[in-house]
């Protein structure tokens, strides 16, 4: 009787015939999923989450009025190299006066064209999740945030879910939070 693992024999011995004392079966860790990654981006003119919420209902409006769909789309200039890896579960990330404020779920990555050169359109969900607020120096552009270095989300973190925002930062700046 042979002895079938991961489908491949493992042994031509009979069962009955292994020693005892003497592991035939690799352990085979389970398959683990990859680790999502993300966008961070700065968020030029907006002083605060309620700035860029705002901004963003309006933003919305504005579409539905003119009878386009109502989805929000950030165009920059440069398509994420790794966007199969970003689209698995990633976020973009608002930086917002020196520190990271808030996350929203990438859906897409579109093309997007103005003035005849090629853009990349990424399209979140209109769900703002605040995070737990990290410092974070200015940068061009957009950069990749691996998940290990995402701040949490506030909603997940004790005591400070009903913290004003400017408080948060505070604490956030102290190492409290």
């Amino acid at each position: 009787m042979e002895r079938k693992v991961s489908g491949r024999l493992s042994s031509s011995l009979p069962v009955d015939s292994w020693p005892s004392d003497r592991l035939y079966f690799s352990a085979r860790p389970a398959m683990a999923k990859a680790m999502p990654l993300h966008i961070i981006k700065l968020c030029v003119g907006c002083d605060s989450l309620a700035d860029l919420a705002d901004w963003q209902k309006k933003r919305l409006k504005e579409k539905r009025a003119k009878g386009q769909k109502p989805e929000l789309i950030h165009v920059t200039r440069m398509t994420p190299k790794r966007a199969e890896e970003v689209l698995d579960g990633g976020s973009l990330y608002w930086v917002i006066k020196g520190q990271i404020a808030a996350r929203q779920k990438l859906l897409e990555l579109r093309e997007v064209k103005k003035n005849g050169i090629p853009h990349c359109g990424l399209v979140y969900h209109k769900e703002l999740v605040p995070v737990v607020a990290r410092p974070r120096r200015a940068f061009q552009g957009w950069r990749y945030l691996e998940d290990k270095d995402v701040p949490p989300d506030l909603a997940k973190t004790k005591g400070a879910k009903d913290l004003p925002e400017k408080l948060q930062r505070e604490l956030s700046a102290l190492g409290l939070l």
